[in-house]
């Protein structure tokens, strides 16, 4: 099946389970559409239900390629660079470049540099943190659904590896996030209560995150 937008056509994926009872929509970063339904859903039923919410399709596809432009390239603690492939097994920047070899890992270069970076953000957000909580342990790994990730039981943060491409404030949010489920383990009225006396401009950062995550 396919979607025609504006001249343009999307593939349309049918993925279904037999655990799931309802029918739901997305957009895939290569802008596909994933239609996610029960195993006996009527095609007929799928049809009218892309048909009955195309506006609201459109707008997912807008917001998708926004993303991927916010995604394309080479990011580094919010600045973009264009990549120039070379010979060479290091990385280097330009003013507005960077220099790299095309077997060079960047996550494990991202990680080197995270483990510095995200241990003094973690250690300043603590120190002038509002509650009284136990100092966690920081661990860095790549993450496709979550920015952070605290683990109460264990006194544990993770953070996504991803944001060593985004502006330190994005990082200090999540971070003063995790921290507030040391106090509150939910997302209650009480944890963004704690989570604005020590970020109040979270709101404004959690709308900015979303335009770039993938």
């Amino acid at each position: 099946m396919k979607l025609n937008v504006s001249g343009n056509t999307y593939d349309i994926i049918i993925e279904r389970k037999s655990t799931t009872r309802n029918t739901y929509i997305r957009v895939k970063p290569d802008l596909s559409i994933l239609v996610t339904t029960n195993k006996f859903t009527p095609i007929k039923t799928i049809t009218d239900l892309i048909e009955e919410n195309y506006e609201k399709i459109v707008k997912m596809i807008e917001v998708q390629q926004k993303k991927n432009e916010n995604n394309d390239g080479f990011f580094y603690l919010g600045k973009h660079y264009d990549i120039i492939y070379v010979d060479t097994l290091d990385i280097s920047f330009g003013e507005n470049k960077v220099f790299l070899g095309r077997n060079f890992d960047i996550d494990k270069w991202y990680k080197k540099q995270a483990k510095k970076i995200f241990l003094e953000h973690l250690n300043e957000e603590y120190n002038k943190f509002s509650r009284k909580i136990p100092y966690p342990e920081l661990k860095i790994r790549k993450m496709t659904s979550r920015w952070g990730v605290c683990n109460i039981k264990l006194k544990t943060i993770t953070l996504n590896l991803e944001l060593m491409k985004r502006d330190t404030k994005y990082l200090d949010y999540v971070i003063v996030h995790e921290l507030s489920h040391l106090v509150h383990a939910d997302h209650s009225d009480r944890f963004w209560s704690l989570v604005e006396d020590n970020m109040p401009d979270y709101k404004k950062y959690r709308k900015e995150m979303k335009e770039f995550w993938m």
